[in-house]
């Protein structure tokens, strides 16, 4: 299991150091015995959904995302030949469906950090109503 420490793991879930730390003290995650402190990746993983979760201010929607999105894998389901794989990169998930093979090379499991790249042929770019 990969483990992150505070500065990264705020970094990954686009909030403060001192968010991540009142989180931890709060006891929202949960972190290892090691010095510093690290998050465990379960852990973050199980932070990204959550935030996910919460209602988003449409006034703070000002932005069109890139295509690469670096994130925590959430979940990997294999079956068969294929694997489906969903990653949270921070309110985003993104889910990607791949080979079995491609999915065990990679060695992707929850808490592994990943980036999606997504190739699209139409993007769609939303403003608030002034």
């Amino acid at each position: 299991m990969q483990n992150y420490r505070i500065a990264r793991a705020a970094q990954l879930l686009g909030v403060s150091d001192d968010t991540v730390r009142r989180w931890i003290d709060q006891g929202l995650l949960r972190t290892t015995d090691a010095v510093p402190v690290e998050i465990p990746g379960d852990a973050l993983a199980a932070r990204a959904v959550a935030l996910a979760d919460e209602p988003v201010d449409p006034i703070d929607a000002l932005s069109s995302a890139r295509n690469r999105f670096v994130g925590i894998v959430t979940r990997v389901q294999i079956e068969g030949l294929m694997a489906q794989v969903d990653l949270q990169s921070g309110p985003h998930r993104i889910v990607s469906l791949m080979s079995a093979e491609a999915a065990r090379e990679l060695r992707l499991e929850a808490g592994s950090l990943a980036t999606a790249s997504v190739k699209a042929t139409q993007v769609v770019v939303d403003v608030p109503k002034v």
